[in-house]
């Protein structure tokens, strides 16, 4: 299960109250700037626009872990995911996500949804967690695959029962 009291902060350092998104559905991914999945980004502040109001939120994460294609400050990548793509969902501090230096975010997120043969490494920027609204991890997505393709599997997990 995610634990909710983890310190992340927002891409402009603040604080980020993890827990007050106890009970949404989360797509937790690691962005970049200048990946051949950066237009992923429009696709899912498509899925956070559909959804949002019925209990889902996106949290981007910048990494410049994968061939340095975050290069530029959370903020800089902030300002970037909105003018380029759009993007009004949350966009948080810029992480590690593998390694000795990994947000323990993603440190749990890999544990809890190992990825192909077991591996637990991320293997490379877009990858996405989608958790459910009682902070169980239900899949993990490799950056081949689409934000869109996941809808089926997004709103079942905010069709589930779920009681507090």
């Amino acid at each position: 299960m995610l634990n909710y009291d983890l310190d992340c902060h927002t891409h402009s350092g603040e604080p980020f109250n993890l827990g007050a998104l106890r009970g949404q559905v989360l797509l937790i991914v690691n962005v970049a700037s200048r990946c051949g999945y950066t237009a992923q980004l429009a696709e899912l502040e498509t899925l956070y626009q559909r959804y949002r109001d019925r209990g889902f939120t996106v949290l981007g994460f910048p990494c410049n872990q994968f061939a340095r294609q975050s290069p530029e400050s959370a903020s800089a990548f902030c300002q970037f995911g909105e003018r380029e793509y759009g993007v009004s969902f949350p966009l948080m501090e810029k992480v590690r996500v593998n390694g000795p230096q990994a947000h323990p975010l993603f440190v749990q997120l890999r544990e809890q949804a190992p990825g192909v043969l077991g591996t637990t490494l991320i293997k490379w920027n877009f990858t996405k967690f989608l958790v459910g609204r009682d902070g169980q991890v239900i899949r993990r997505f490799g950056p081949r695959v689409a934000p869109r393709e996941i809808q089926l599997i997004l709103e079942d997990a905010l069709d589930a029962p779920f009681s507090p």
